[in-house]
């Protein structure tokens, strides 16, 4: 649900090497720091000595990769922009309900079309499926896709040297399953994703979501939030009719397995803060950030 100008040979192009993941390995750099420093609004120069990189090469990659300038990404991880994201958090999801995923409000938006497993399937841990999965370069590092022959069913990320520790984190969720390797039947899923000339509200993306009910139900309301906007957790407690919920909700968000796609994102505390991701807060502030650059290309 987002919007990314990155080249198709990007997307394609396996190994470490890549000139996306090259991108994202400073990007997270930078972000660290203006995370600690920001208050101080660090100059360019800190920024590029902290992401190891040339102040030149360091305005040129944030304009590359996220269509902002370094110290309007810093403007974009600030507790004032969250709030911004946030307001009307609850109109929000009505809003969203009222006008469908086609809305106005999704211009820029990957456009989704999901269908939840049977809890029979889920109670199994995914028994008698067969998920094919790979590895591929993506704005926010190293992408984990998991696929059915029914849709995506997982997306994760990982920095560079912890792929196979986030695919462990995937595999226990669905601990019966069975797992093939299949990197070249994955690419045009993570092409799908993360190609936003392949956003389009005739050519939904199909995803297949795997939990519980009240899983199911927390990651469908997730998906009506459009870019450049968030909810938070109490909201969405109140929209799926658990008000004392709270607590659930975020743990439900944690467990998302279709990250980005799913916008668990874009699920603020109410005051704003962006609480915790299950793939790094660094990550969440990317994700936020490249949004805000998405928004402002349009």
């Amino acid at each position: 649900m987002m919007t990314l100008a990155i080249h198709d040979q990007r997307l394609a192009k396996p190994g470490p090497q890549n000139a996306a993941l090259r991108d994202y390995d400073s990007v997270r750099r930078a972000i660290a720091f203006i995370s600690e420093h920001w208050r101080a609004q660090p100059t360019i120069e800190a920024m590029a000595d902290a992401a190891a990189v040339t102040p030149d090469e360091l305005h040129h990659l944030f304009r590359r990769w996220a269509g902002l300038t370094p110290k309007g990404f810093m403007q974009a991880l600030t507790l004032d922009h969250a709030k911004n994201l946030l307001r009307d958090s609850a109109s929000v999801l009505d809003a969203a309900l009222d006008s469908g995923l086609s809305g106005p409000g999704r211009l820029h938006d990957l456009f989704v079309t999901h269908e939840a497993m049977s809890p029979g399937e889920w109670k199994t841990g995914g028994g008698g499926m067969t998920l094919r999965y790979g590895f591929h370069p993506s704005p926010f590092g190293t992408a984990i896709v998991i696929a059915t022959d029914r849709g995506l069913a997982g997306l994760a990320f990982a920095d560079p040297g912890d792929e196979q520790t986030a695919f462990a984190d995937m595999k226990r969720r669905w601990p019966s399953a069975t797992f093939v390797e299949d990197t070249d039947g994955t690419t045009a899923l993570a092409q799908r994703v993360f190609d936003t000339r392949l956003w389009r509200a005739d050519q939904p993306l199909r995803v297949v979501l795997i939990g519980t009910d009240f899983e199911v139900r927390v990651w469908e309301t997730l998906l009506k939030v459009p870019m450049g906007r968030a909810v938070s957790y109490s909201d969405i407690a109140c929209k799926i009719s658990n008000p004392k919920a709270s607590r659930a909700v975020g743990a439900a968000v944690g467990r998302n397995p279709v990250s980005f796609v799913v916008p668990c994102h874009r699920a603020l505390g109410k005051s704003g803060a962006l609480t915790g991701y299950h793939w790094g807060i660094t990550r969440k502030q990317a994700m936020l950030g490249w949004e805000a650059g998405q928004i402002g290309l349009h």
